[in-house]
């Protein structure tokens, strides 16, 4: 008798520890040690019922989805609540900060030739992408949601034409004295610069890629410096 019920329990038991509360778990244990207990006059030993507990609270644990370990590399535009948030960088030094960004405009020897020559029929390509990278630049908090709207007190753009690969290479600067970097205007810069010039040339090509885009080096605040090439 005794062991037709440990052969029905243990079973049960399985089925208790994938997919019954652990209330219900314990109650069963608790009518196996009495069952044993009017056999054998004694309750049983507690190592079972503590390794079946310890099996169920590992599998239960298991079940908790773990939380993100924190660290001084944290994302700083998340809340505590995992929530999108702006900076607070009021508590934040003022300091002079410089950014570099550069990307890749690659062509084909048709568009590059065009570009060289002036002669697309939108106009001056070089010098309209300079300056839509410069207001690129200055419109960013705009563009990018999280960005803070600074001061910027220098923006250079720089698109220089490579004959080797028929591409064109751009590199942006924007500078600032306050509280906040400027990695992501000289970063919108180069971009903005790159997107004016598949507007500008898109007539002549579908085929032109805007490719690399990244930052190069910063100087200034709480970070310090950094270079890519490093």
């Amino acid at each position: 008798m005794f062991l037709h019920r440990v052969a029905v329990a243990l079973p049960l038991s399985r089925r208790f520890l994938s997919s019954k509360s652990s209330h219900e778990f314990t109650s069963a244990i608790a009518e196996l040690n009495k069952e044993m207990e009017s056999v054998f006059g004694e309750p049983p030993s507690t190592t079972l019922a503590s390794s079946s507990s310890d099996q169920f609270n590992f599998q239960d644990s298991q079940s908790v989805s773990p939380k993100v370990v924190d660290n001084e590399f944290s994302l700083t535009h998340i809340s505590d609540t995992g929530e999108a948030q702006m900076v607070d960088i009021s508590s934040k030094e003022i300091s002079k900060r410089v950014a570099v960004a550069s990307c890749k405009v690659i062509l084909d020897q048709k568009v590059f030739d065009l570009i060289s020559a002036n002669q697309m029929a939108k106009g001056d390509v070089l010098s309209v992408a300079k300056i839509a990278g410069i207001s690129g630049a200055k419109h960013t908090s705009n563009l990018i949601p999280l960005c803070h709207n600074i001061n910027l007190t220098h923006v250079r753009v720089d698109l220089k034409l490579n004959p080797m690969d028929y591409s064109l290479d751009i590199e942006g600067e924007a500078a600032s004295t306050g509280k906040t970097g400027v990695e992501m205007e000289a970063m919108t810069a180069v971009t903005v610069a790159g997107l004016t010039v598949y507007d500008m040339c898109k007539a002549a090509s579908k085929d032109i890629q805007i490719t690399d885009v990244r930052l190069v080096r910063k100087t200034g605040g709480k970070s310090g410096d950094w270079s890519r090439e490093k």
